[in-house]
């Protein structure tokens, strides 16, 4: 896995979920809903990678 490719992953994935937070007042309620569980699972995808990359760093 590109280390590169991870990374902007991460950043774009959590600084989509702190825009939908910041924003949540000006977002239409049915885009709201979907942008949020996309994010949400852009956000718990990133922690896998994370993990994923702690976990193969010791090897």
């Amino acid at each position: 896995m590109d280390p590169t490719i991870s990374v902007i992953f991460i950043i774009l994935a959590f600084s989509l979920g702190l825009v939908l937070v910041m924003k949540k007042d000006t977002i239409p309620a049915p885009l709201k809903k979907w942008m949020a569980i996309s994010s949400l699972v852009m956000i718990l995808f990133a922690f896998f990678i994370i993990i994923y990359s702690l976990l193969k760093l010791g090897t």
